[in-house]
């Protein structure tokens, strides 16, 4: 294969392969958080959840059963129509509490869930269909900003990202991020956040690290898609899951590290990529926040807090603002 036809492959790549590639050719090898979602990391991710380590979807889902009503309240003071848009909806299992909070303030809903995992956008259909068949529900299965869905001119907005999601960015990728929502939204229209708090350090390390193995699991199924999608040659047996956290900056991150010196060849791109022995692919943060990050965050990117709900512990917030 010669350049031009390399170039030309490269460029009709899906993004998040694209943005893999790009990531491993950098002096700090990396990999994009959204590669983690086929459907064999969906399933994964489904099993960290119910792990006793991982308290993150326990705790936002006992919150959410908690305070749906307030939360309902919240998103919808006065509004008898709402699109609802969640960002990374996963199955829907969570946003199925909020949804049953705003039909019973009798608001006319519709709700655009966006995922790259089809499986769960499967999984989310079929579960509204069977529990809250009132809603109108589209999926769509891409990116958040490629497939924004065009909502009724009568319909109070809502956006959703949920789980935490937030903290797989930076805070400069974050603000972007959010400033990008933010102009896809009226004045007034409302954004939720779960967002993780800063709290017991080992707490936090535990959930990214837990006894069963099955995070170290969903870590590796990175380099099992790379192989079947790039054609690449990975031997998981030569990497090993690290996960580390700093309360410095509130910041947990996982990578992958190569345990022998390697080259790891791509059959799809014609090309290698040469790893050191202990050399560390950096695959996730996971940022937890203070009050003073998520204010920073809001108002850097067109939004004012206009409410919190957190569980008995501070472990974990959902903070609600509006455009």
């Amino acid at each position: 294969m010669n350049a031009p036809e390399r170039a030309t492959e490269r460029r009709a790549l899906d993004p998040v392969l694209q943005q893999a590639i790009d990531g491993l050719s950098q002096p700090q090898k990396r990999l994009p958080a959204a590669l983690f979602y086929d459907d064999a990391g969906t399933e994964l991710f489904q099993r960290i959840s119910a792990l006793p380590e991982y308290y993150l979807t326990r705790v936002e889902h006992a919150l959410l059963d908690a305070r749906s009503d307030a939360l309902a309240a919240l998103l919808a003071p006065t509004s008898a129509r709402l699109s609802m848009v969640e960002l990374g909806s996963g199955d829907g299992s969570k946003t199925a509490l909020i949804a049953g909070a705003l039909l019973r303030r009798s608001v006319g809903l519709s709700y655009f869930p966006i995922d790259t995992a089809q499986l769960a956008l499967q999984q989310l259909a079929t579960r509204f269909a069977r529990e809250l068949a009132a809603v109108r529900v589209q999926p769509v299965h891409g990116d958040y900003f490629d497939h924004w869905p065009v909502l009724p001119g009568d319909h109070a907005q809502a956006a959703l990202m949920l789980g935490s999601n937030l903290g797989n960015y930076s805070t400069s990728e974050a603000i972007a991020l959010l400033s990008a929502v933010r102009a896809r939204m009226r004045a007034g229209d409302r954004l939720v956040l779960g967002l993780d708090l800063m709290k017991d350090p080992q707490v936090i390390l535990d959930a990214y690290d837990d006894t069963a193995g099955v995070t170290a699991q969903f870590n590796l199924n990175l380099l099992t898609r790379l192989n079947r999608e790039l054609g690449m040659n990975f031997d998981l047996a030569r990497f090993r899951h690290y996960p580390c956290y700093s309360p410095l900056d509130g910041t947990a991150r996982s990578f992958l590290v190569s345990s022998v010196r390697q080259v790891v060849h791509s059959t799809v791109l014609d090309r290698s990529l040469a790893f050191a022995e202990g050399e560390t692919i950096y695959t996730e943060q996971s940022q937890k926040y203070d009050r003073a990050m998520i204010e920073q965050l809001a108002t850097g990117s067109g939004f004012a807090v206009v409410g919190e709900l957190t569980d008995a512990r501070r472990w974990y917030a959902l903070s609600v603002w509006r455009a």
